[in-house]
This record gives structure tokens, sequence and C-alpha cells, in this order.
């Protein structure tokens, strides 16, 4: 199948994937678009939002929509590497045997992952980045899809270990999730206290997902649009040259490399699912937020007076 064929049969499958989604999610279209974009980028993404937002049902739903296999993982501060990776046990014939954890899956919903000491949440980051695990110096590959999609409470933070800036760096977006509006949560509430029980139908499988993220990297892109994207990101670095005032009045610290590679293999997914055969410049700005927001680190001065991310990645249009 051509190229152009596949981007035409990509299109299709997407928008039937996401009115399969809606079926048990409402509302919160922004954020299931932007957590599909993240699985066929081959990225990972970062979920933040108050308790009580079906952030666990939404994953769930995806991934039975994308017919991936799906493991949730609690974390808690007593959690250990080897809870998530697996550990070697002594069989009956007084052999060593791996018994794998539960991060051998295509979908890992990793909820509250700031609630887990910095060595287990290295276990987990060494999973995202090289789609493989360690134990006992044995070298495990993960099959492919892998994508984790962690939720972290923005209150209750006491106890917590909030991730550090080059884990976060890990994570290509980080969606925040409002509260739904009133019209939304009437029909939250309508769907989901009676008896009826709606089933997702997977309309994907795991080679299939593999072969369009291989079509997104085929998608070609303009100089001139991944010279944006990297101007875009060089603003964001406080002293550089090209920074804008409120970039130096408010940032301690910008967006590296990753932020340009993110900005474009994202740029591409966005231009796709609009049948478009590359992106341009307005799907750069679609996906700034979600990609630069967790990537520029606000100064005192910016949290006393208000500064939000949205802002400052908004001047650097």
């Amino acid at each position: 199948m051509s190229d152009v064929a596949a981007v035409e049969q990509f299109v299709k499958k997407f928008e039937a994937l996401k009115t399969e989604i809606s079926k048990i999610i409402i509302g919160q279209d922004l954020v299931v678009e932007q957590i599909l974009i993240s699985v066929f980028s081959g990225g990972h993404a970062l979920l933040i939002g108050v308790p009580g937002l079906a952030k666990t049902l939404m994953v769930n739903a995806i991934s039975q929509a994308l017919g991936l296999d799906f493991k949730r993982i609690q974390f808690t501060p007593d959690l250990m590497p080897s809870d998530i990776l697996g550990s070697e046990i002594l069989d009956e014939s007084r052999n060593f045997k791996f018994i794998k954890g539960p991060i051998f899956s295509n979908i890992i919903l990793a909820d509250e992952i700031n609630r887990t000491p910095p060595k287990t949440q290295a276990a987990l980051l060494e999973a995202m980045q090289e789609r493989s695990v360690t134990v006992a110096g044995q070298h495990y590959k993960l099959s492919l899809p892998y994508f984790v999609l962690a939720t972290q409470n923005p209150i209750e933070q006491e106890g917590t270990y909030p991730l550090p800036e080059a884990q976060l760096d890990r994570f290509m977006f980080a969606i925040h999730l409002d509260y739904p509006t009133f019209q939304e949560e009437v029909a939250v509430v309508k769907a989901t206290t009676t008896d009826r029980i709606v089933t997702i139908k997977p309309l994907f499988n795991a080679d299939e997902i593999v072969d369009f993220q291989k079509l997104i990297r085929r998608v070609p892109v303009a100089d001139n649009v991944i010279e944006y994207a990297v101007t875009m990101v060089g603003k964001t670095r406080p002293n550089s040259e090209s920074a804008p005032e409120i970039v130096k009045n408010y940032l301690d610290w910008g967006a590296g490399p990753r932020a340009s590679q993110n900005l474009i293999l994202a740029a591409k997914t966005h231009a796709v699912i609009r049948g478009k055969f590359s992106p341009d410049i307005e799907d750069v700005q679609a996906v700034a937020f979600g990609i630069l927001r967790h990537r520029i680190i606000k100064n005192y001065k910016a949290e006393a007076e208000g500064v939000s991310e949205e802002k400052i990645i908004k001047s650097l249009f």
C-alpha cells in the first residue's frame, strides 16, 4: 500500500477510534487526542489531574479500542523495582526462572507515579527509554508498541517524590485534565448510574500500530517547519539571545533538544490525523503546549505573580 493510501486509511480508522472511545469517555476530546498522538508518535504521556476524573477508565478504554494489553500499576511508597519489573525465583529443579512483572505489557498505566521512591521511578524510566529491562544482569526486550501513561495528582503532595526534570523530559506530553463542564458531568452521571454495560470493539492490533508509527516517521517535513520548531524551543532558554523578555523574567530553565524532536513528531501525527501529508506551523503550535509545559521551569517571580506556563508558551508563537 502506498503511503498516501495508508494515510487515508489511518484517518478513517482514527475517526472510528475516537467514536469508539467516546462510548465510555464523555468529553475530554483534546485529552484523548493528545494521548492517541503520543501513542502513534511512539511517545509516553503524563496525565495531571485531581482524583475522580476517570484517568484509569480513559486509559483502559483507549487500550481496549487499540486492541492492546493493558496493565495498571498503583505506585505506593513501599513499591520496589522488582514489583514492577519482575524477579527471579528458584523452580522445582533448582534453576533460576524469571517471572515477568506487570511492566511486560503494551500499555502501562503508572498510577500516581510521584508516590513512589526514586529507585522505583528509575526502573520504570529505563523501560520507557530503552524499551527493555535489565534484571539480574539479564536483558529482556519489551513487546512493541510500548506506551507508558503516568498519572500525577496535583493535590495532596505530602510524602510524594516529584519526578526530577530529567525524568519528566522522557514524557512526550504533559496533559492537564480539567473538571467536566456541567452538561458533560450530567451526561457522565446518567451514563454511569444505570446497569447498562458498554463494550468497546478493538479496531487495531499491535502490528498495525507499529506500522502506523513507522508511517508517521516517514512523513516529510519542510525545512522551515523544522526551523520554526527549533527556534521556538531555543526561545525558551533564558540565556539565549532570541529569548523574549517574558522568558528572561520568568523562567529559570528552558527545554532541551528532545522537545524539538517531540514537537516535530507530534506535529506529523497531528497533521496526518487531519488528512494532511505534511505538517505546517499550525500543527507545531497545536501540540506545543503539551510538549513544552513540563520542560520549562518557572522561577519564584513567575509563581509569585501567577504567570502560567501557557502564557509563556503562547508568547513564543
